[in-house]
């Protein structure tokens, strides 16, 4: 199965493109080439700007005290476990303090930073951070890749609470979900949503289906047109019957 999430609001929408960029910085950090190096570097900045547009630890904050009020309730009842509660709890409370710690505007080490807003200013350019641009981050680049980590790594290292709260609520959004078997007739399917709240609509599909999916929802209907997978050509319909699996995620309330 290949599966796609679909964001029904801006704040899960924010999580999941944090998510995929935290996760992405990652990979290339680890890796050694000055390249691999570059594209962390370029992904730094884009977390950089998606943070700037949103009260993001704010946010974060409010539904971590949230869904620790909600999880606290859940002690002493016979089907949950009260060693894996504890333990996400504690996780929160942790979590919560690391971005209680976040002194000032979240990035401000990044925006002080005038050698990084240089190349910052210069990658938006096609080409704008070669060597003959960019002297000093040609230096950087030709730097011992241990010492090119650790700068990556200090770096981020102020806005990991971000991505350590981001997750948390991400997961329990995930877990807090119902799954639905439907057959998309023609490469069409709607469905009212009747009083059905989702905050993140999982659509998952046969691998070997040469098609993908897109989705329009609001709260009062779902529509899914599966489109051919045809890369050359203009998107058409997938005008076959596609049985596929819908799946509601919410936050817990």
């Amino acid at each position: 199965m290949i599966s796609y999430e679909y964001p029904l609001n801006e704040k899960v929408r924010t999580l999941l493109r944090l998510e995929d960029l935290f996760a992405r910085m990652s990979h290339f950090t680890e890796h050694d080439q000055s390249i691999d190096h570059h594209a962390a570097l370029i992904t730094l900045f884009e977390i950089l700007e998606v943070i700037s547009r949103a009260d993001l630890k704010s946010d974060l904050l409010q539904e971590l005290e949230r869904q620790k009020r909600l999880l606290s309730s859940l002690h002493n009842n016979p089907v949950i476990s009260e060693q894996a509660l504890d333990e996400i709890l504690a996780e929160i409370e942790q979590v919560s303090g690391l971005l209680l710690a976040m002194n000032g505007k979240v990035g401000l080490h990044l925006r002080e930073n005038e050698w990084l807003m240089g190349i910052k200013q210069r990658a938006v350019m096609p080409g704008g951070t070669c060597e003959f641009d960019l002297p000093s981050y040609h230096y950087w680049q030709k730097q011992d890749v241990a010492l090119r980590r650790e700068s990556l790594r200090s770096w981020l290292a102020p806005l990991l609470p971000l991505y350590t709260g981001l997750k948390i609520i991400l997961r329990l959004l995930r877990e807090n979900c119902k799954a639905f078997q439907f057959t998309a007739h023609q490469g069409t399917f709607q469905q009212m949503q009747g009083g059905r709240v989702a905050h993140l609509l999982r659509v998952s599909t046969d691998r070997k289906l040469p098609c993908i999916p897109e989705v329009g929802a609001n709260k009062y209907a779902i529509n899914i047109r599966f489109i051919a997978a045809d890369y050359a050509a203009k998107s058409t319909l997938f005008d076959q019957d596609v049985p596929f699996e819908l799946t509601f995620c919410c936050i817990p309330t």
